[in-house]
């Protein structure tokens, strides 16, 4: 199995698992029948699952066999689900993003008083690609991210950073569909370059204020979707 192939397999593995352990109760098929669907060696498949184990993703239960385990994934896992493009639950993904917000205020008071001009200089490059994909009627979806996260990133703190990062990749495969309207786009844009100016200005303050005036917008969206998905479902 070449490097690509490994790193493919794991997101496929677990997709699989996810999927066949959805019509079965929760339980995954066993290590002989995935080696026989992804045509590996047992060993490999016993790998990738010690991984999916650590992770929380799945466990083994003597004498039973191997189970899904949803309820206690932790974020980690359930980064790892969002990457692979395993759908979250709508809660799930609405926690994140609250979770996310309280980060990401905070981030914006510290970076205002450590940010480098290394740091601003990422920062406009980002607002100038902003405004050339707003004049092509383009999303912004791939800006908001780098955006976000420089910010993060200008508290000098990794593991602030990492946190954040494995937060954002939660609903990262959404915000294509939250910045599908051109308004929404504008705003945001708009209220990144004032967040950017408080931010060089030292103000803190302000910078966490204005943070937490844009995160809340997204946070309505999501809670919108969420109420709107669980209605359906009682329906």
């Amino acid at each position: 199995m070449t490097t690509m192939q490994k790193d493919a397999f794991l997101p496929n593995l677990t997709a699989h698992i996810f999927e066949a352990a959805k019509n079965n109760g929760g339980k995954a098929p066993s290590e002989r029948e995935l080696a026989e669907h992804f045509a590996v060696s047992r060993g490999q498949v016993r790998e990738a699952l010690a991984i999916l184990e650590a992770m929380q993703v799945v466990e083994r239960r003597a004498k039973s066999g191997i189970y899904l385990n949803e309820e206690h994934a932790g974020i980690e896992a359930m980064a790892f689900y969002a990457r692979a493009g395993i759908p979250l639950e709508p809660k799930q993904i609405y926690e994140a993003v609250e979770v996310r917000k309280i980060h990401e205020i905070k981030a914006a008071e510290m970076a205002a008083e450590r940010a480098t001009e290394e740091n601003y200089d990422r920062l406009r490059d980002i607002l100038e690609a902003s405004e050339a994909r707003l004049a092509e009627g383009l999303g912004l979806w791939e800006l908001d991210h780098d955006f976000h996260l420089e910010i993060v990133r200008a508290t000098q703190n990794t593991v602030f950073y990492n946190i954040c990062t494995t937060f954002y990749a939660l609903s990262e495969k959404r915000l294509p569909i939250y910045f599908q309207k051109a308004e929404r786009n504008k705003r945001s844009h708009f209220e990144h370059q004032q967040i950017f100016e408080a931010l060089v200005s030292r103000d803190g303050v302000l910078a966490r204020a204005l943070m937490n005036t844009h995160l809340r917008g997204a946070q309505s969206y999501w809670a919108e979707l969420f109420e709107s998905q669980a209605e359906g479902t009682e329906s």
